[in-house]
């Protein structure tokens, strides 16, 4: 996508949506950032990002109009709804509230993709982070510390192929195996919640000694452009303090956020850090990593 035009980014919360606008623009596209009221870190600014509320859905598409805007790329955290006085003052907002209502009506799809569909029906075309900037997702192979072999890769092998069931099952994208034991699996609480549990789980005993895998890998079929899996600092730190030997994440379908810091991190805490190429199954792990040995 170097180079196709311009590109919006609406920036929800934390360090990842200023580096999508940094990584977009340094492979050649005009970024126009669209910081959300509220959410929006403080990174942003670098991009002299516009101030929307979410509510103002008027005012973010004769934005995009006047930008010349297609291409449109969704990221960060969103912890708050629109307010009613944002939605009644935008009048482009309150014109288009039969769309919206109409858009999020009915039907088994998640809000994200309906969101999606609200946004296609306006004209833009809805993209993912990783199209834009490829080189935040993870790459094949080790990426920090000493690359899994022993009883450490076969945690690897059977926490990959518990994933594979967990996201055909629609469950989550994220499972701790130890000393071939799977002793945690991710669901509507999130990796770092899980993460946690293993902590505690610890610190009751009821795990001891070094070792085990986080692995995370994005479901099959899921729209990244939307619910991409992501790992930063903070999930280094979790594994670290759960005891275990290492993360390992699906290469190309895993976005990195605070690239160097991560695997700065992973480095210094004994922690590695295993991109799985050629599928995520158990078998097909496994034998990439005691390829690359």
């Amino acid at each position: 996508m170097d180079g196709e035009g311009p590109v919006a980014v609406i920036c929800g919360g934390g360090k990842l949506p200023a580096e999508v606008l940094r990584a977009a623009s340094d492979r050649g596209r005009r970024v126009v950032a669209i910081a959300i009221k509220g959410e929006a870190d403080p990174s942003v600014e670098a991009f002299s990002p516009v101030h929307l509320g979410w509510g103002q859905i008027g005012k973010l598409a004769s934005h995009l109009e006047r930008e010349k805007v297609r291409d449109l790329v969704m990221i960060g955290s969103i912890t708050r709804r629109p307010e009613l006085r944002e939605i009644v003052s935008d009048l482009g907002t309150m014109r288009r509230l039969p769309k919206i209502l109409a858009s999020l009506a009915g039907g088994d799809d998640s809000l994200l993709k309906k969101v999606i569909r609200f946004f296609e029906a306006e004209g833009f075309r809805v993209v993912g982070a990783h199209e834009v900037a490829p080189q935040l997702l993870a790459q094949p192979g080790c990426m920090a510390g000493t690359p899994p072999k022993g009883e450490v890769l076969a945690d690897l092998e059977l926490g990959a192929a518990t994933v594979a069931e967990l996201g055909r099952l629609d469950i989550g994208q994220a499972a701790v195996c130890f000393h071939g034991r799977i002793i945690a699996v991710e669901g509507a609480e999130g990796t770092d919640s899980m993460l946690e549990r293993c902590r505690e789980l610890r610190e009751r005993g009821r795990v001891r000694g070094k070792g085990g895998v986080l692995v995370k890998c994005a479901k099959p079929g899921q729209d990244l452009r939307v619910d991409l899996p992501t790992i930063g600092p903070g999930t280094v730190q979790r594994v670290r303090d759960a005891g275990l030997s290492g993360i390992a994440i699906e290469a190309g379908r895993v976005l990195i956020a605070e690239r160097a810091e991560t695997v700065a991190l992973a480095a210094r805490s004994g922690v590695f850090l295993y991109g799985i190429s050629g599928g995520i199954s158990g078998k097909a792990a496994s034998a990439q990593a005691e390829g690359g040995q």
